[in-house]
């Protein structure tokens, strides 16, 4: 039995609880509920897949692969702005999937449904723009080209945060390059994912081409996308935990891999900046999501001169942020994913609180109950305390302090993580050094919002490799081929 009322889809079809294999649906022997984080209430039931499953899917892809690969750039480009055109026409059915299976609110919902369906039409265009490279030869008698061609079977293994983002920067390059893809979304956030795989089938995508499994439990359904020797690249968004264990499954068989994992970003506020912007770029860097991105704000450094204004400053802000059910047209902040989640935020404040960190406002679970959080400022905070150097993943901002521009910059690199990092001054010299010593695959300056289907995302270090999005994301999913041609 379906929630399907209280979502208010206008088209109940795109709330789907089977798998999409071969361009058929199908069942499975088991079903697992996708639950509301809000209410704690189940959305549907949906196909709990196996490894079984998975090996169904990469076989159906590999099937269609050489048709696929086999159309111009053009054609691939027509189909994907088919399938981008009824993403935008069902933008808001898929925004309350989003809120209903994830908890974000409903405007950031829909903001995530226009960055991911930016993603679609960026790769739309770029299907025709796989340039290869002629090169200047070392013989009279031989002419050098360089071709890309499609690497192969593709798999995306995506987060719960952005069930739709995600699922479009990954699949979008993917098949716009020549490669079918097999998507295993995270079991928290299925729904989403197949609602997108519904509309590519209308749009016309042929069977084999987007694939979806899901499945309760990650494990077996992983590993077998990971080992099949039919998959030729994985891409997967999450935890360096299980970065690094998929990782080594690829391994055996030599697949190209894309890894964006987790990160501990630094947030640099200097004594020259404009504090009214830097506070503002802190609130949408930090509470966006509820706190829980990858590229929020996790260390916020302000220089010590003007840390007292700026936490002034910053709890104020945070303080008139509402914390709601999604679907509420005020609400600011929407619960944390489960009950794991919560106990995560908890035990990080508790244990800062206890080493002699002090909140502002906030530190405590929300009196709404469920799995809600008030948003919090923490000031005071240790390098040593845990939440200094583990991924918070809710609405908590800590406060560190530093003297200098040398100092700044080694806190912010003193982790193993490289994602996101960000810097407030009106130096343009700063700028350039700062930006350029940050040990960091992106920098956002004087801007807390930096993504864009235009530009390459992605990490060093134990946050990543490979990029996704601009030009950089389409060669993720292509090999380059060099022909030397006697004349």
């Amino acid at each position: 039995m379906t929630n399907q009322v209280r979502l208010q889809l206008e088209d109940e079809t795109l709330l789907r609880d089977q798998m999409f294999i071969g361009g058929e649906w199908r069942s499975a022997t088991r079903v697992f509920d996708v639950i509301d984080p809000a209410t704690s209430e189940a959305i549907i039931a949906v196909a709990d897949g196996g490894a079984s499953d998975a090996q169904s899917a990469v076989e159906a892809a590999s099937a269609a692969w050489p048709a696929w690969r086999s159309l111009t750039g053009k054609q691939r480009s027509a189909a994907l702005k088919q399938w981008h055109s009824l993403l935008v026409k069902h933008a808001g059915d898929l925004a309350r999937i989003i809120t209903a299976e994830m908890g974000k609110p409903l405007r950031e919902a829909r903001g995530e449904v226009g960055s991911g369906s930016d993603y679609v039409e960026w790769y739309a265009e770029e299907a025709k723009r796989a340039y290869g490279e002629v090169i200047p030869s070392y013989d009279a008698g031989i002419r050098l080209v360089v071709i890309e061609q499609p690497v192969g079977v593709a798999v995306a293994i995506t987060p719960w945060n952005f069930p739709f983002a995600t699922i479009a920067r990954k699949v979008a390059p993917a098949m716009a390059a020549g490669c079918p893809v097999v998507v295993k979304p995270a079991e928290d956030t299925p729904l989403s994912a197949l609602a997108m795989v519904e509309l590519a089938d209308r749009a016309g995508i042929p069977p084999g081409v987007f694939n979806v499994v899901t499945a309760r439990d990650p494990v077996a359904v992983g590993y077998e996308l990971t080992s099949n020797p039919l998959v030729r690249k994985v891409s997967f968004t999450g935890s360096t935990e299980v970065g690094r264990l998929l990782m080594r499954q690829s391994s055996d068989t030599i697949k190209k891999v894309s890894l964006e994992l987790g990160g501990n970003a630094p947030f640099i506020v200097f004594d020259d900046a404009d504090l009214d912007a830097a506070v503002q770029g802190t609130m949408i860097s930090k509470y966006r999501n509820g706190g829980q991105t990858c590229i929020c704000a996790n260390r916020i450094f302000v220089q010590d001169t003007i840390v007292a204004e700026f936490a002034e400053r910053l709890s104020a802000a945070a303080s008139s942020l509402t914390v709601g059910v999604g679907t509420a047209a005020d609400t600011d902040i929407g619960p944390l994913i489960n009950a794991e989640a919560l106990a995560k935020v908890t035990r990080l404040v508790d244990d800062a609180v206890a080493g002699g960190a002090k909140t502002m406002i906030g530190g405590r679970p929300h009196d709404l109950g469920g799995t809600f959080y008030e948003p919090t400022v923490v000031t005071g905070v240790g390098l040593d305390m845990a939440i200094a150097n583990e991924e918070i993943f809710g609405p908590v901002a800590t406060l560190f302090t530093f003297s200098t521009e040398e100092e700044a910059i080694a806190l912010a690199n003193a982790t193993p993580y490289g994602l996101a990092a960000y810097l407030y001054t009106r130096d343009n010299g700063k700028v350039w050094r700062v930006g350029e010593a940050l040990d960091y695959g992106m920098v956002g300056v004087n801007t807390g919002v930096f993504m864009t289907e235009v530009a390459p995302f992605g990490g060093i270090k134990q946050s990543g490799i490979g990029r996704e999005g601009g030009r950089q994301g389409l060669r993720e999913y292509m090999e380059s081929k060099y022909l030397a041609i006697g004349l």
